[in-house]
């Protein structure tokens, strides 16, 4: 049987596992993700698995990849600073579906054009609007979106754009109506958005980890994971990045599947950055009928019903100051825990924490501390941005030693915004460290780290904890806590409930077993299957609290990587047929509209366009085998005693085994 590789690159550690076919896991590695180039954490990971297994780099018949690279981006705000050009649209529709929010003050042109609803045009393009616009900022983004009013109903407004762009700048540019078919052109226009930020990082990661596979001596074929749990090709997935959002969650449901068995739970898997939660029914994971949804954006990308929650191993403690009490909470953002980076930088780290604590007065930013990431472009900072970047250079310092105002302030968010600086501070896995349940890093710096935030006042005088101990142990009960919110969420919405009611006072005295007078219990009623490598640090106490039995697979903490392997290539292509006037069918497609005097024939015309670019699509994705499914969504209306055609969407599926290379052993 073949030798299969999969590879996850999360947001702390870079799993890799080496199978043989789909039936049997021979070896498995970690490796710490190296944020400043992230085939190096691929390299070791990989080169590790290898010699484990005693494997040769050649009998590799193919790689596949997840990762949570483009999730992660979006959760914590990062991507390339991008252009707008938004056709047929009013200033007011970049406030629907958060786009505005989304562009973060990235240039956008409102540009006369577009369609109606039924194809045809509603006014010309003013390509001598855009031609200045791209003029003017042709060096200053890394990527374009182009969205056209009713894109879908035709779509040769955008192609224009398209074409104009590329031959202006050389810059990718990404098109609404190649990322979906369906209407909503504020939603798609953010998803175009979102898919020219994270070209430029999706692919350099695919082109350095196909490069580190080639220096190893893999040959074989690259994969990559769609968002839906299905495979593709890296070629695809670095002209539609946006699809491989959800990626790692999805290969992860996909593996969960694999290592258990498991036909109806919930799966619940923790990262460094995320907590990303799914049903799984009847053995598959659901696809969200609404696109994916990750953090504050719904896309409308297929992909797996995913919840994502910014709460991981590395997530940000944040202390609250309100109320006598004082309060501990968790993300969304990821920092580097202080014992990661004492681990790495010791003779900086703990100095300055030693001489934090011994300050008879707390610092503001005491027990923080930040790191440039080298390699990254500068293109689009501010001037003051630039001279903190600068300020910073190549080491690591203590927070308060580089921030000088609180003006810049904003410009360390913004650099970390944009992925070119890191924060260090207290985290989850540094109160594990403290807690004696992992010890991969330094727990003397972990330990101070928690004895500067537990020296916080809170509202009543008093300082938070007096032992770094209770501190570590309230930081880990806190991470408990926000996990059972989100899988409660979860199952609400499964159950047709409002998910706010997760956070209800009756909901949350029900989990600790309320028996006074009046008896609440409440709880999960399907089982949870704990994924991600310190599933097993956190869960058991996530289970006792939910009163659910908690599945924790022998290698759950590689379950993205074997999802990777396992998956099948999967390619949907979607079309409709409206009709505009009685007696007239129209199918919408790439090239324009066509018009039919029969609904018949105008179905079988858009059915076998779609066949071909399904099939195609699956080819060279890397399919064999390939089968091909239709799914015919046809409306009608009845009108004196007669159905009449009023719209169908048809969707045509192509699904195959990905292909194996040969081996050179």
């Amino acid at each position: 049987m073949a030798i299969m590789l999969g590879v996850d690159t999360g947001g702390t550690y870079t799993d890799a596992v080496l199978m043989r076919g789909e039936t049997e896991v021979l070896a498995r590695a970690k490796a710490l993700t190296t944020r400043h180039d992230l085939a190096v954490g691929v390299g070791a990971a990989v080169r590790s698995v290898l010699k484990d297994s005693g494997i040769a780099p050649g009998a590799v018949g193919m790689a596949s990849l997840s990762t949570t690279l483009a999730t992660n981006a979006l959760v914590e705000g990062q991507g390339g600073r991008v252009a707008l050009i938004y056709v047929g649209f009013r200033a007011q529709d970049l406030e629907t579906q958060g786009l505005a929010d989304a562009l973060k003050g990235d240039p956008v042109c409102l540009l006369a054009g577009g369609h109606r609803h039924d194809g045809a045009q509603a006014v010309p393009l003013d390509e001598i609007t855009l031609l200045a616009f791209l003029e003017t900022h042709k060096l200053d983004v890394s990527g374009f979106a182009v969205a056209s009013q009713f894109a879908t109903r035709n779509p040769t407004h955008e192609l224009r754009v398209m074409e104009l762009v590329q031959e202006m700048t050389g810059r990718p540019v990404s098109a609404s109506h190649q990322l979906s078919a369906k209407l909503g052109g504020p939603k798609r226009a953010l998803t175009a958005v979102l898919n020219a930020r994270l070209i430029g990082m999706i692919d350099a990661l695919i082109g350095r980890a196909e490069e580190e596979l080639r220096i190893i001596g893999i040959q074989a074929p690259m994969m990559v994971v769609r968002g839906d749990g299905a495979l593709m090709s890296s070629a695809q997935a670095r002209a539609r990045p946006i699809e491989t959002i959800l990626s790692g969650p999805a290969a992860s449901v996909v593996g969960a599947r694999w290592l258990t068995g498991a036909d109806h739970a919930l799966v619940s898997d923790i990262g460094g950055t995320t907590t990303d939660v799914a049903m799984l029914q009847d053995g598959r994971p659901e696809i969200d009928p609404d696109g994916a949804r990750v953090g504050p954006y719904r896309t409308m990308v297929e992909a797996v019903a995913m919840r994502t929650t910014g709460l991981g191993g590395d997530s940000e403690v944040h202390f609250i100051s309100e109320g006598l009490a004082g309060g501990l909470s968790l993300g969304p953002r990821r920092v580097v825990p202080v014992s990661l980076l004492a681990h790495e930088a010791p003779e900086v780290v703990l100095p300055a924490l030693e001489a934090q604590v011994r300050a008879t007065t707390p610092g503001e930013h005491d027990g923080r501390f930040v790191r440039a990431v080298p390699g990254l472009g500068m293109g689009g900072l501010a001037d003051r941005d630039v001279a903190l970047l600068d300020r910073i250079g190549v080491g690591v310092h203590p927070l308060a030693a580089v921030l000088r105002t609180r003006m810049e302030t904003g410009a360390l968010k913004r650099l970390v915004a944009r992925g070119l600086v890191q924060v260090a501070a207290l985290t989850p896995s540094d109160a594990c460290h403290v807690l004696g349940e992992l010890t991969v890093w330094n727990a003397d710096a972990a330990h101070l780290a928690c004895q500067l935030f537990g020296r916080r006042r809170t509202g009543s005088g008093d300082v938070l904890a007096h032992d770094p101990v209770i501190l570590a142990q309230r930081v880990v009960d806190q991470l408990r806590d926000q996990t059972a919110i989100a899988l409660l969420e979860v199952a609400l919405v499964q159950d047709g409930m409002d998910e706010r009611l997760a956070h209800h006072v009756l909901m949350q005295k029900g989990l600790s077993g309320h028996a006074g007078a009046v008896r609440i219990a409440t709880g999960l009623n399907v089982p949870v299957i704990g994924l991600g490598a310190s599933a097993a640090t956190y869960y058991p106490r996530v289970g006792a609290r939910m009163g659910a039995d908690m599945i924790l697979p022998e290698d759950g903490g590689v379950a993205n990587a074997i999802g990777a392997v396992v998956g099948r290539v999967a390619v949907r292509r979607s079309g409709s047929v409206t009709a505009p006037s009685e007696g007239l069918f129209r199918v919408h497609l790439e090239a324009g509209p066509e018009d039919f005097a029969a609904s018949d024939t105008a179905l079988a015309r858009l059915e076998s366009v779609l066949r071909a670019l399904a099939w195609e699509a699956a080819e060279a994705a890397g399919a064999l085998e390939i089968e091909v499914w239709v799914d015919r969504d046809i409306r009608t209306a009845k009108i004196e005693a007669r159905d009449v055609f009023v719209q169908a969407t048809l969707t045509v599926e192509a699904t195959g085994r990905p292909r194996v290379a040969r081996s050179r052993t």
